[in-house]
């Protein structure tokens, strides 16, 4: 069953889905002319935030670990979209080896990776679990909740070749992301490695990913003719920022207050009732952490020591400098008490699967990625990138094709983003 989302009952997006639906045979040869151009990310996950307004992702990720998340039903689609995505970069490919996070004790993200293993082994490959964890010198096996497990190895490098014990693989595929940086035994590899070493958050920034995601929504947005702003949140940046030493706190207030007084101006067009938010987070880095709800700009002048210590560093203790200010949207969707926002998933240029993120102790203008947070899987079935454009315009399928759409623009802008990086 589909949870039942409070924004069914909200009005004006059903305009914005419904141009996505009359626009549906230009949208989706605008998308295929995009993938002749550019290459999409091996795989990845868009955070969306559907404010009954507004449709816009607030976070990509190059490296997703929830795919225990996705609705079993549509394993297939996943298998699928491997195969293709594999067939690209490695026609011949037998064998991959896939190296995941140092979370050996998150059972839910060990669960990510039985699910990754499943896929690609039901796509027709042989996979085995490389560790860059140091006290992993020899194979060493992980049980988990459901009763599977998992074989974890020692990563042997010979040359610029990279495997395990009697495997070599044609692809090193990356659920790391490489915050802590990127180790030695990495580089330099005759092997394909997907997603790419600078796909990491070690050099990757949202700012320029959200770049990049600027121009790809205002060609889309004159595609279908609609104000980019429908799909498209504000943001700038601080850098030079220290937390702790009290530094770059006017260069913070003065962007929440410009991004602020944009996202105001746009709330009176739209006859918007509801206070326009900020969210302050690290340019770099995931795992929700660095994140902070801001309405006014006295606000990051005046942190208190418990703020600014949730504010200074993120995952692998990293120290944060470098800060992204983006327009806040507003999630008007719920199921049962608890808020909700859609998390979309894709494999090469394919949508397939999806889940609602639900915090029951978190507000509609606050970041749901967080401890306590819970997931519904939802069924991203074939509606969601092939509606049917007779139906009616609250039927729940299209909401679907029209996180679908957003979530292949932002994937579309990582596409753009990895080349920029490359050049």
């Amino acid at each position: 069953m589909v949870p039942h989302l409070s924004t069914a009952l909200t009005g004006p997006l059903l305009d914005l889905e419904r141009r996505m639906l009359g626009a549906q045979p230009a949208i989706e040869h605008w998308f295929r002319s995009q993938w002749q151009e550019h290459t999409p990310p091996f795989y990845s996950s868009v955070d969306l935030r559907n404010s009954g307004f507004k449709l816009a992702p607030v976070d990509t990720n190059l490296f997703p670990g929830g795919f225990n998340n996705l609705n079993p039903d549509f394993l297939p689609l996943c298998v699928q979209a491997v195969q293709t995505a594999i067939e690209k970069n490695c026609p011949d490919a037998r064998g991959v080896l896939l190296i995941p996070e140092n979370h050996t004790r998150n059972q839910f993200y060990l669960q990510n990776v039985a699910q990754l293993v499943l896929i690609f082994k039901q796509a027709g490959l042989r996979v085995r679990i490389g560790s860059l964890l140091p006290d992993i010198t020899q194979p060493t096996t992980l049980e988990l909740p459901d009763g599977n497990s998992l074989l974890l190895e020692p990563l042997q490098r010979k040359g610029n070749r990279l495997g395990v014990e009697n495997f070599d693989p044609c692809v090193v595929l990356l659920n790391n992301d490489l915050s802590a940086g990127v180790p030695d035994i990495l580089k330099n590899l005759e092997q394909d490695v997907l997603p790419p070493l600078h796909a990491g958050w070690t050099t990757r920034r949202k700012s320029r990913h959200f770049a990049a995601y600027d121009r790809v929504a205002n060609e889309f947005a004159r595609l279908i003719d609609i104000d980019p702003w429908l799909v498209n949140p504000y943001f700038d940046t601080c850098d030079q920022v220290d937390f702790q030493q009290r530094i770059g706190g006017d260069c913070l207030a003065e962007r929440v207050d410009e991004i602020l007084n944009r996202t105001r101006a746009k709330y009176a067009e739209y006859g918007v009732k509801e206070a326009p938010f900020v969210i302050v987070k690290a340019d770099a880095g995931t795992y929700g952490m660095g994140i902070m709800t801001v309405k006014d700009a006295s606000e990051v002048r005046d942190l208190n020591r418990k703020q600014r210590n949730k504010m200074a560093v993120v995952k692998e203790g990293l120290e944060v400098h470098d800060v992204l200010v983006q327009e806040g949207v507003y999630t008007f969707e719920n199921i049962g008490v608890a808020v909700a926002e859609p998390v979309v998933y894709m494999i090469d240029r394919y949508v397939v699967g999806g889940f609602y993120r639900v915090h029951t102790e978190r507000g509609i203008d606050e970041n749901l990625n967080a401890p306590g947070m819970q997931f519904a899987p939802l069924a991203f079935d074939t509606s969601c990138t092939l509606p049917d454009p007779d139906s009616a315009p609250d039927d729940t399928p299209n909401r679907f094709y029209a996180y679908g759409v957003v979530a292949r623009l932002a994937m579309l802008a990582a596409a753009v983003e990895l080349e920029e990086m490359e050049r």
